[in-house]
């Protein structure tokens, strides 16, 4: 096991603090890809996102939904397109103006964000349980920081509703995607 840097200049260190969060990302983004390896032969991880993006906002423009994605609303209807053929989106008239367009979930579509949600939930849960008190404590406050510092919104308790999921300002007209 490697030597963590205990000192107080090390922490206080910039790029020690980097390397210890750019670690601790690699976790996450191995637990998301591993809550995501039960429907990756349907959903790449850019759709995955559009997904949770209509689970927390409902029916939504696809204009609306390429803005939130951050992408060209071309690329945004790409990915509509094969979630809709994977059964987990579907299209509606908007009731108040019939010319618009509306995206939404299938059913099929919320169970799958409902299930790999729980799956990363359980397995952040797992490895939290392995912490002590003392350290469950100061990572809380270490990433109630970092996240403050990002401008990114806290995520839900297990029992709340997801909240409006900004943040991942990411391009995805590079990914798999396109």
């Amino acid at each position: 096991m490697p030597e963590r840097e205990t000192s107080m200049g090390a922490m206080d260190d910039v790029d020690a603090v980097t390397r210890a969060v750019l670690t601790a990302s690699r976790l996450l983004v191995a637990v998301s890809a591993r809550s995501l390896a039960a429907v990756e032969e349907r959903v790449t991880l850019p759709q995955f996102r559009m997904l949770v993006v209509l689970s927390t906002r409902g029916a939504t423009k696809l204009v609306a939904l390429a803005d939130l994605l951050q992408v060209a609303p071309s690329t945004a209807m790409r990915m509509v397109d094969r979630l809709i053929a994977a059964g987990l989106a579907d299209r509606q008239h908007n009731p108040v103006n019939r010319r618009e367009t509306l995206l939404q979930l299938t059913e099929e579509g919320r169970r799958t964000v409902e299930d790999v949600t729980a799956r990363r939930r359980a397995e952040i849960a797992a490895i939290v349980e392995r912490l002590t008190s003392t350290q469950r404590l100061a990572l809380v406050d270490a990433l109630a920081a970092f996240n403050e510092a990002g401008e990114e919104p806290l995520a839900p308790a297990l029992d709340e509703a997801e909240p409006h999921p900004l943040g991942w300002a990411v391009d995805f007209s590079v990914a798999r995607d396109v």
